[in-house]
Order: C-alpha cells, then structure tokens, then sequence
C-alpha cells in the first residue's frame, strides 16, 4: 500500500476530555450541551470532509484527468484540513491548561498534564504507522515507520508548547501568538541551515520539507490556536459572539494583508518557498481558519436546530482518519486506484463521506448498540437463567 495520507489528519483533543473521543471532561459538559462549542466540532467536520474528498480523488481519479479544474481544486482544498487540525488541537490544549489552572494545580503538575498529551499523540502516531506497514507487507518500506505525519507533529508541537502551561490563561493569549508568529517567521532560515549531519529521521521533525509536518512551520498553527482557545475561556458567553465578529473580520485582514505581502517583489529573507515555509501562508490559513470557525459559530447557533452530520464527524475525526486511510489508499479497490474519471470520483467521494457518518454514528452510540445486540459488559450476550 502506498501512503498517501500526508497532509490531512484529523485529531480531536476534544475541549478538556481524556484520551478518547467519546469522553468528556465534567467541567466541559455544561458549555457543550448549551452548543457553545459545538461551532468546533463542526469547524473539525468540515475539515474532515475536505480531507475525504481530496484523498478519493487524490486515490481515484485517473492520471490524464488530474490538470483538470476540478482536480486541481480539489487538492487544493486539501491543503486546509491539517493546519485546521493543528489549530484546534491547540484551542482544545488551552482547554486543558485552563482548566487545570482552575481547579489548582500547580504549574508543573498542568506542564505534566499536556505532556501526557503529546506522549498519547505519539503512541497513536506509532500505532497508525505500524498497522500501515503491516497490512501493505512486503510491499511496504520499513522507514516509512518513521515518516514525520501529522500526529507526530502533533505531538511534538504538544510537547514543545507544553510549558506555556505554567503561565496564566490570559498571559497565554499573548504568548502563544508571539510563539506562533516567532515559528512561522524563522521556518524560512531553518531551511536554510546546513542540516546534513543530522540523521533523516530526526531532521524531519525539525527542518521544512515536502514530506513531513515538522515543527517548523506546522507548530505554528498549534501555537495561533493556543492563542485563540485562551480567548475562548476568558470571554464570556454573553459576549462570545461579538469576539466571533471581530475574528471573522481579523481572519479576513490576514487573508488580504498575507497575500499582498507575499506578492511583494523583494523579501526580508534570503530564499523562501511558498509552499513549503512562507510565513505569509501560515497566516493566509489561519485567517481562513477564523473565518471558517466564525460561519461555523453562526451556523451551529443560529441556523442549526438539531442534529448536525458534520459536526458529527467532527467529534469522531481520528477514528474516520484511521479508518479511511486504509480503505482509501489499502488494498480494498486497488482495480480501482487511478482509474476512475471525474463524475465516477465524485461518486465514491460520496459513498465514502456517507459511511464515514454511519462509522461515526456507530461510535458515538455504541453503548446503545451493544445493549440492542445483547452484548452485556464483559463482551458477552447474557445467559438465560436455569430453571
């Protein structure tokens, strides 16, 4: 199986929940049911979507289709979701400090705390990489079980960003963006450091390149979302759309002044690739990212009045990243990789993104279905009683 996977991941560090998707932490209950956070799940959803399309088609679509328009902008969509992804893991990591701040911990015991975030990011980075390589064997190539994905970046941003959890919330807001701006603004000379000596394996974590999310810039958008989820907690919710308002209109300022900047015909540095590590693309997506959370916020609380498909996929995204990068890109339709044109790609787009939601609902409800089915606790159907 080859891995195609780079650059779109869903994980859902859910606001202050342990280490599983469908848990949450008693503070958060309240905020949640009232919807005023639901507008993240559903930012989440919409990401995990345009990751299911891009992959269908990146998987699919046939070689002598792939210069047409819809191709095109369908990888180009593709390139959202994982900063998106990176944006919210830092929102809900601020969650997390937050509240260990407010319940009093002490500082290091809250640095702890997010460590042990990053280490259960890293065994399930460790995990997902293993079941790649042991379900395409012997095709698959042992060093692709160190290829810098998305969740190593996650948990290495996780653990380098862990010590802002010794200062307050409101100290993180102003912290965490300087951060951001700091790792986004150096990506460029990282790139221009003489990095031979050190082993792949390691330099990958570090150093810009087109097949990993290294810290630099990835952790950026980490950083921006820390930042962001630190607002979140301080303001009220009487007051919360107003500041929704106001990111709205700053993502836009972003978007605008990022791109006439980097359409500037001299540059502060010395060679930079926009793509890979320009300062001004991380911050055209975070401005997308505000505005995309803005919509989301107005669409959760004022257009939708119950059950919401996307943001259910939201609430599920690693169990439908892990799940769909194996029938996607495994072995499952091989006949089918690369073959397909562009209305038949369309259509197993939808199929996919549809049985994402059934995978989705079926974890959500699981408890129900096991009682349905009969299955007690210790995993077995109930004997009936003897007479």
């Amino acid at each position: 199986m080859e891995d195609r996977s780079r650059g779109m991941l869903p994980e859902k560090l859910a606001e202050g929940q342990e280490p599983t998707e469908t848990s949450m932490k008693t503070e958060l209950k309240t905020s949640e049911k009232s919807g005023r956070f639901a507008f993240l799940d559903w930012t989440r959803g919409l990401a995990a979507i345009i990751m299911l399309q891009g992959h269908v088609f990146h998987s699919f679509t046939r070689s002598d289709l792939r210069d047409q328009d819809l191709f095109v902008l369908s990888q180009f969509v593709g390139g959202m979701p994982p900063a998106i992804f990176l944006f919210l893991t830092g929102v809900t990591l601020a969650f997390l400090m937050e509240s260990r701040e407010r319940q009093g911990m002490e500082a290091w015991g809250r640095v702890r705390a997010a460590m042990s975030r990053a280490g259960y990011l890293f065994g399930l980075a460790v995990l997902f990489r293993l079941q790649l390589w042991f379900v395409s064997y012997p095709q698959s190539d042992w060093t692709s079980l160190f290829r810098v994905d998305i969740l190593n970046s996650m948990g290495m941003s996780i653990a380098v960003m862990s010590i802002m959890a010794v200062f307050t919330t409101m100290e993180r807001v102003r912290l965490c963006a300087i951060l951001g701006l700091a790792i986004a603004g150096i990506s460029p000379l990282i790139s221009l450091l003489d990095t031979s000596g050190i082993h792949p394996f390691v330099r990958n974590y570090f150093v810009p390149n087109v097949e990993s999310f290294s810290f630099f810039p990835w952790g950026a958008y980490l950083a921006f979302g820390m930042s962001a989820g630190s607002v979140l907690r301080l303001v009220p919710k009487a007051e919360l759309h107003r500041v929704v308002q106001w990111a709205a209109w700053f993502g836009l300022v972003l978007v605008i002044g990022s791109q006439y900047f980097a359409n500037l015909p001299y540059s502060i540095y010395p060679k930079t690739e926009f793509w890979l590590n320009s300062p001004t693309l991380v911050l055209i997506k975070v401005g997308i990212i505000l505005i995309i959370s803005s919509f989301a916020y107005l669409w959760m609380n004022y257009m939708v009045t119950g059950w919401s498909w996307v943001r259910q996929l939201g609430t599920t995204s690693l169990l439908i990243y892990w799940v769909h990068t194996e029938l996607v890109y495994g072995r499952w339709f091989g006949p089918w990789k690369d073959s397909l044109s562009t209305g038949q790609t369309v259509a197993v787009a939808a199929v996919v993104i549809g049985l994402m939601v059934g995978i989705s609902l079926l974890q959500s409800h699981w408890a129900q279905v096991k009682e349905w089915l009969g299955i007690s606790r210790e995993g077995r159907s109930p004997l009936p009683e003897a007479d």
